[in-house]
This record gives structure tokens, C-alpha cells and sequence, in this order.
């Protein structure tokens, strides 16, 4: 899957913030994710601008990446790390997202670029 990842950086910034039980289904429509913990709801949302929250990039990992598959998250968490940027995977059936800091968007991808490259 490393080989194939082929990361690509969303033009898009996104804010996580905690939203009520009563806003989740007004929220849907526009949220990139809604995640439901014990603690309440997450809603990964598109950034206005006019938040408080800080603003991250999303990369998405091109390469269908099984649910069952061993060593991606690994490998592109511990490239990430090495590369002192923080990451937060968010895995759906088709591709891993990656939200790194807006001002490290461009570095995350090259490094996860290298990480392919190395693979090959």
C-alpha cells in the first residue's frame, strides 16, 4: 500500500471542534466527518476563517486502503513523526485521510512522497 499511497494535499482547511447531540444532523450535510465518543460528538468541519480552533490540511492517501491492512498508518505516522509533524488519521472503506497542520501541509506531503518513493 506505501508503494501506491500517492498522498494528495486538499486545497481545503479543516477545523475538529466538539458540537452538541442537537447539532450533529444540521452539521451532516457540510461536516467531512462526524464521530460519535463516549465524551460527545467530533465534527470535522470545513474552516470559515472565523474560528478559534486551529486549522489543519487533509491529505488523502490515494491508495484503497483495506480496513484490514497491516503497517500504513504505522509507516506514515512514524515518516510524519520524523519529520516533527504532528498527524491525526481519520480511515474510512476506501482511503486514510491525514490532518497535519495548515503550515506543515506541503512538508507532510513531500515526506510521505519520499516514504513512496522509498518503498519502490
Amino acid at each position: 500500500m506505501i508503494r501506491s499511497m500517492d498522498p494528495v494535499l486538499d486545497n481545503q482547511r479543516y477545523i475538529f471542534t466538539r458540537v452538541r447531540e442537537n447539532a450533529v444532523g444540521a452539521l451532516a450535510p457540510s461536516a467531512f466527518a462526524l464521530i460519535h465518543e463516549a465524551e460527545g460528538w467530533t465534527a470535522i468541519l470545513p474552516a470559515t476563517g472565523e474560528e478559534d480552533e486551529p486549522q489543519y490540511a487533509r491529505i488523502t492517501l490515494m491508495v484503497s486502503s483495506a480496513l484490514d491492512g497491516v503497517g500504513l498508518t504505522a509507516a506514515v505516522a512514524s515518516v510524519l513523526a520524523a519529520n516533527d509533524i504532528a498527524c491525526n488519521v481519520v480511515a474510512a472503506l476506501e482511503h486514510d485521510h491525514i490532518f497535519v497542520p495548515v503550515a506543515q501541509g506541503e512538508g507532510a506531503v513531500t515526506a510521505l512522497k519520499e516514504l513512496q518513493a522509498a518503498a519502490d
